[in-house]
């Protein structure tokens, strides 16, 4: 998911959506651990989303203390 769509995105569906990226990465954690991953590259992917996730939702911090 690119930052801009999800700048799109209201704060609750950010949060909603960050919360299935963690359950995902943590559930390829176990796959990898446990030798059923095969498509390693994913586990970079979730990594990225989280992040990307999680700066869009600092920005909107940042912006309201801003604005106050």
């Amino acid at each position: 998911m690119k930052p801009a769509e999800i700048r799109l995105l209201s704060t609750e569906e950010i949060m909603a959506k960050l919360n299935d990226a963690r359950q995902e990465y943590m559930n390829l954690r176990f796959q990898a651990v446990s030798g059923q991953l095969t498509d390693t590259s994913r586990l970079k992917l979730s990594r990225r989303d989280i992040s990307r996730l999680l700066t869009v939702l600092r920005e909107r911090e940042l912006a309201g203390k801003e604005g106050a």
